[in-house]
């Protein structure tokens, strides 16, 4: 059974595994307080550690699972050859773990099923608790600080909401991404100043305001996904209501790092960002480099967050204006080529609408093959020709009209233009 937003999955012996070593560790945590964590808290770092993980589960469906292994406890602690609960057959794997909790007066003992209760019922899924909507990754959601967990997000909420300042191509793209995933439409909110772009967000369920402030207050990731002009206006705007646990994350090509950290209040968590229009369909190329003030954690909350909408790598902002003309700009190169490949056909005789349809699928099978095979393009190409055949020959006519410079000189050119518009973004900002 499976509802929008809403997924069932069964659980592996791995991440039951961890659940319990998560557990185990926090026994030894305390609050800043100095206060012990309360059960109910407890859980909700569990779930922060497990989403940082990669599992994602919520917190009321770790409960659930922590009840099914406490009942396994007393079950084996009464009966010790008895055979394991029905769907619970790692119980073994699980034991010496549940004995050092359930035997350390940890304050998880008193959580739960309780030690007179006969559950013999016991499933492997989450049985009620598994149809809750899934929850998405939360702001720093550290697998080794607690105190930073409970400083920045004393209220644990385990639903993450997600802002976009700016309603073009890009902030489309990669919310089409990250809803393929298991973002709820309900914890994104865009703005833009007219109606015009925002009604496609509105068809995916999407909230849509004209006001970036409201954006701002409402989320606790943002995304600036507006054009490089408009950054240095926009920041200013938005910069009274950036707080310590909000996550900006800019888009526009040509922003620098500094200049993004300048223009936000101090020790803001900063992210730069670069994605390309393919992540509408799930198949973009990301690349993103941290701030300052941007810890680990954040990269793999980023990671967490945009898996749906494809490639994800991080590196050196440096990369960042070249991967905008590799991957930014190069998506319209390749459109060009196809367009040229159809064109070619079309001249040699074939309809129009089925040039263009092969002309798109080459594209796609010689790009997953590259992808998928992890050779170099040169060996592949080389593959496909044979001597004095066709593929030799057009190669030659290609070579003639210096498509491999032309191509390269592309990529050079969207490269210096994104360093161009650093450099001027740079200088607004300090006028």
């Amino acid at each position: 059974m499976e509802e929008s937003g809403i997924k069932k999955q069964n659980w592996d012996v791995r991440e039951t595994e961890l659940l319990l070593e998560i557990l185990k560790d926090l026994d030894m945590k305390k609050c800043l307080d100095g206060r012990k964590v309360r059960n109910n808290k407890l859980f909700k770092v569990a779930h922060r550690r497990m989403m940082a993980a990669g599992y994602h589960r919520s917190v009321d469906q770790l409960k659930f699972r922590w009840k099914l292994l406490k009942s396994a406890y007393y079950k084996f602690k009464r009966e010790p050859d008895s055979p394991a609960p029905t769907k619970m057959q790692g119980w073994r794997r699980y034991e010496k773990a549940m004995v050092a909790i359930m035997e350390s007066r940890h304050p998880l003992v008193g959580a739960g099923v309780h030690s007179d209760r006969n559950d013999e019922q016991t499933e492997d899924s989450d049985g009620e608790a598994s149809m809750l909507p899934w929850p998405q990754p939360c702001p720093d959601n550290s697998t080794h600080n607690l105190d930073l967990i409970v400083k920045l997000d004393p209220d644990m909420d385990s639903q993450l909401k997600i802002g976009f300042v700016g309603a073009g191509n890009m902030a489309f793209g990669i919310t089409k991404g990250m809803l393929s995933g298991n973002v709820l439409p309900s914890n994104i909110k865009v703005s833009a100043p007219s109606s015009r772009n925002l009604g496609r967000f509105q068809e995916l369920g999407v909230a849509v305001t004209h006001s970036n402030t409201e954006v701002v207050c409402d989320s606790d990731l943002v995304f600036i996904t507006v054009k490089p002009h408009l950054v240095p206006p926009v920041l200013s705007q938005i910069s009274p209501h950036i707080t310590d646990r909000h996550v900006v994350v800019s888009v526009a090509a040509g922003v620098t790092i500094a200049t993004l950290e300048e223009l936000l209040p101090e020790n803001s968590i900063v992210i730069r960002l670069m994605p390309n229009l393919p992540c509408v369909v799930q198949e973009g190329a990301l690349l993103f480099a941290r701030g300052s003030h941007a810890k680990p954690d954040d990269a793999a909350l980023l990671r967490s967050l945009l898996h749906c909408c494809g490639l994800v790598e991080e590196g050196p902002e440096a990369w960042i204006d070249i991967h905008t003309g590799l991957s930014g700009s190069g998506v319209a190169f390749v459109y060009l080529f196809a367009e040229a490949l159809a064109e070619g056909a079309v001249k040699m005789g074939m309809p129009s609408a089925l040039a263009h349809s092969i002309a798109s699928q080459t594209v796609l099978g010689a790009g997953r093959l590259l992808r998928d095979s992890g050779r170099h393009p040169a060996q592949l190409r080389s593959e496909v020709c044979t001597p004095g055949g066709t593929t030799i020959y057009g190669l030659h006519t290609l070579e003639q009209g210096g498509v491999r410079a032309s191509t390269m000189s592309a990529v050079e050119a969207a490269t210096e233009r994104a360093r161009e518009l650093g450099r001027l973004s740079a200088a607004r900002s300090t006028k």
